[in-house]
């Protein structure tokens, strides 16, 4: 699964977009300081996503929405479009 994939999974899972879990881990105190774990226990317990999907998340609240080039325009299901994650809702990217 594409990384983009990842976040917009999460999206139909929740209803909330990569943008807004940024916003709500800001609240809780979430930054790109944070360590992986409490993010992910986080995830876990209020939305009940998978290591996988928290993950995703926890790689744009801690670093951003940019990802490493090793997939990016690369065939196949782990391939990404764009080294830039839309974080702005799956229904509005426009690589989709």
């Amino acid at each position: 699964m594409s990384f983009q994939a990842y976040l917009d999974n999460i999206e139909t899972k929740t209803g909330l977009t990569p943008r807004q879990f940024i916003e709500l881990a800001k609240e809780k105190g979430f930054d790109e300081t944070t360590k992986a774990t409490p993010i992910v226990a986080w995830l876990k317990e209020e939305y009940q996503l998978g290591q996988g999907h928290a993950m995703a998340l926890v790689h744009v609240i801690t670093k951003g929405p940019k990802i490493g080039e090793k997939h990016v325009g690369k065939p196949g299901a782990h391939g990404d479009k764009s080294d830039t994650l839309w974080l702005d809702g799956k229904d509005f990217n426009p690589d989709a």
